[in-house]
């Protein structure tokens, strides 16, 4: 794994307890440098959440703040993977970022991709409904975002 270049952490693994209190209470972490895996199921909706760095350098980021690709196009790359996806925006700092959300046989899962001069971070969660999926990655981004991607 190629460490974050853009990011302000490279190392996941100072945030494996705020990551865990975040969760909920009953949650547990292991951690590792470029993943976090937390799973809850004492949480509503028993969500698992796995958090990963990584590099994107294939243009995405670029095609994305110049316009050239649109959340809307993303969106309908997502709708051909699974009909019932849906995307939307997520604030980032000086990175960019979007949430998409979609279900599954016997759950559903919500995605967040955080890009910043070619760093990547995703932040997926598999859970029993739509809005376990969605508040499990919505709360950690929320929280977590401002320590990894910096200023």
């Amino acid at each position: 794994m190629a460490l974050a270049q853009g990011f302000a952490i490279h190392d996941l693994t100072s945030l494996a307890e705020p990551a865990r209190t975040i969760l909920g209470d009953g949650a547990t972490a292991q951690a590792q440098p470029g993943q976090l895996i937390l799973t809850c199921q004492a949480c509503q909706g028993a969500p698992t959440v796995a958090l990963q760095l990584g590099r994107l350098t294939d243009g995405t980021e670029d095609r994305i703040r110049s316009g050239k690709t649109t959340l809307a196009a993303l969106e309908t790359l997502c709708l051909k993977q699974n009909p019932d996806c849906r995307l939307t925006s997520l604030p980032a700092g000086p990175a960019i970022g979007w949430i998409s959300l979609y279900a599954f046989t016997g759950g559903a899962g919500s995605t967040a991709v955080i890009l910043r001069d070619g760093d990547l971070l995703t932040i997926e969660a598999k859970a029993m409904s739509r809005g376990a999926a969605e508040d499990a990655v919505q709360r950690l981004a929320q929280a977590l975002l401002p320590r990894i991607v910096g200023r």
